[in-house]
């Protein structure tokens, strides 16, 4: 897009591509067409999208749980940051995290329509205000979200306020999304460019709606299958270290079921827009991680009130007690798993690799005995604790870790020594992972083709150690190689008669 001037038709090596809507993809081509660095035009909309979700999560703590301290409602952003699936997906260049941002600014928005109507806040109060702003962006942001991933946004906001309507009755309430100001929002924001993309594009509609939507529900056809269980444990881990808050929330959940006000609260609200997305992707016939990272925002908030809550009541020192003791396992298993991890190693040497992952395993470690102390003595800054170390492990990671990593899990280190090699022309890949072709494509900023054991030239072709088994039982390449080897390997191929002994002649 950046190149061509075409802001219209997604173009993946030159080609029409529907897999996915336009949103990410303008963005990431403003930021090239500002003159960033790759890797900032590719990742800073995931990232900024991350940060508008927080903040979103955080006025929503404030708004609807005001009896709570300042300090414990700041903690539902901070939370969220600090996830495994926030952490991930908020570096990740794809449009996950655009997708769950808005539709956490749906969510934001949808609540304060409701608290305009009837929803209180935690205690008890509720206010009457006009609701013409919030409608509006509740369809500005779902336009946004069917832009950044398609019509699953309606689906899942939708599906989310159903199961609330269902539970709670508010039929009344529930209409106000379809009041013609947030109409049309959605409309202003959503349709032009799918009526723009179809005009030019006669297959859009039917290779978007019905191929890349209709036909990845509902068939594996692009061989993505799980059983239906998958997102539970997904879920799980994309919400570590704060997994464990989920047993506070029930808590609160049992306590409120009790009472007989859970109708009224807001944590059911934001718990329908936790589980729909769960429990609708579960019966889809293609599953990956990424899913479920609608839910995690709204599961961050849930699990940081009532850990809120936790605090705020003396008889809950059992319970604060026990959350810690949990939270210091993790750290505790964190660093066991870096102990593991730290002898399988790729099989090349980098102190200065080894000595981060120890430094990883001294801040787990750290983090467990802080953690335990200070859950055994009833202090709920544990979590506080836990939050800081998160983001020194971060650190460490992104400065100690990966880069030393990068030859086995990024194409952009082969890239750069490949850029300018004396036959570019002749660089294949071989049975490379979709991943691996087209993170090499980007950094090359080409595709490479397939290279085929019947070219007879010399090529330098990058493929996986299983592959490379091919090649040798092909008797296309002599020589020795690492057989330990965890990335992508170059392998020199010069074609040899049967007949001729082993004289590898590398290009």
């Amino acid at each position: 897009m950046a190149r061509s001037g075409d802001w219209v038709t997604p173009r993946l090596y030159g080609e029409p591509w529907f897999e996915k809507p336009v949103l990410y993809y303008w963005l990431a081509a403003i930021g090239f067409r500002l003159n960033l660095p790759a890797e900032w035009a590719a990742r800073l909309p995931s990232a900024l999208a991350a940060l508008a979700a927080a903040l979103a999560i955080g006025w929503l703590a404030s708004k609807h749980y005001e009896a709570r301290p300042a300090a414990i409602t700041a903690l539902a952003p901070v939370l969220f940051a600090t996830t495994v699936g926030a952490i991930g997906f908020a570096r990740a260049a794809t449009p996950d995290m655009l997708f769950s941002a808005f539709l956490a600014l749906a969510m934001a928005s949808a609540a304060t329509v409701l608290r305009c109507e009837r929803l209180p806040s935690a205690d008890g109060r509720s206010a009457k205000q006009s609701n013409s702003l919030p409608l509006i962006c509740f369809g500005a942001f779902l336009g946004f979200a069917v832009l950044a991933k398609g019509p699953a946004a309606i689906i899942l906001a939708g599906g989310a306020l159903a199961i609330w309507v269902l539970i709670t009755q508010h039929w009344r309430a529930a209409a106000k999304f379809f009041h013609p100001l947030a109409l049309a929002s959605f409309c202003v924001i959503a349709l032009p460019w799918y009526a723009l993309c179809a005009l030019r594009n006669p297959d859009f509609l039917r290779v978007f709606i019905l191929q890349h939507n209709f036909e990845r529900y509902l068939t594996p056809v692009f061989q993505h299958p799980q059983p239906f269980w998958f997102f539970i444990p997904i879920t799980l881990l994309a919400l570590l270290p704060w997994t464990v808050l989920l047993w506070p929330a029930a808590r609160e959940g049992m306590r409120l079921w009790r009472e007989k006000s859970w109708k009224d609260s807001p944590g059911l609200f934001f718990a329908c827009w936790a589980v729909f997305p769960v429990l609708f992707f579960s019966f889809s016939q293609s599953k990956l991680p990424s899913y479920i990272l609608p839910a995690v925002a709204p599961l961050a908030l849930i699990c940081a009130m009532a850990f809120a809550g936790v605090v705020a009541s003396p008889a809950s020192q059992t319970v604060l007690k026990w959350t810690g003791a949990a939270i210091a396992a993790i750290w505790l298993s964190l660093g066991l798993s870096a102990v593991i991890w730290l002898h399988r190693l790729p099989a090349v040497e980098h102190d200065a690799l080894r000595n981060s992952v120890w430094v990883a395993v001294a801040i787990a470690i750290i983090g467990a005995l802080s953690t335990a102390f200070l859950a055994w003595h009833g202090n709920p800054d544990f979590v506080k604790l836990s939050v800081g170390l998160v983001t020194l492990l971060v650190i460490v990671a992104g400065f100690g870790v990966l880069p030393h990593l990068d030859p086995f899990i990024s194409g952009r280190w082969h890239a750069q020594l490949l850029r300018n090699d004396r036959h570019p022309e002749r660089i294949f890949t071989y049975h490379l992972p979709r991943a691996w072709d087209y993170g090499l494509a980007f950094y090359f900023g080409r595709e490479l083709p397939e290279w085929s054991p019947d070219d007879p030239n010399p090529a330098l072709v990058l493929t996986t150690p299983r592959s490379m088994a091919e090649i040798r039982k092909a008797r296309r390449f002599f020589g020795d190689l690492e057989e330990n080897y965890q990335g992508i390997l170059y392998v020199p191929i010069q074609p040899m008669p049967r007949s001729s002994a082993p004289n590898p002649s590398p290009h």
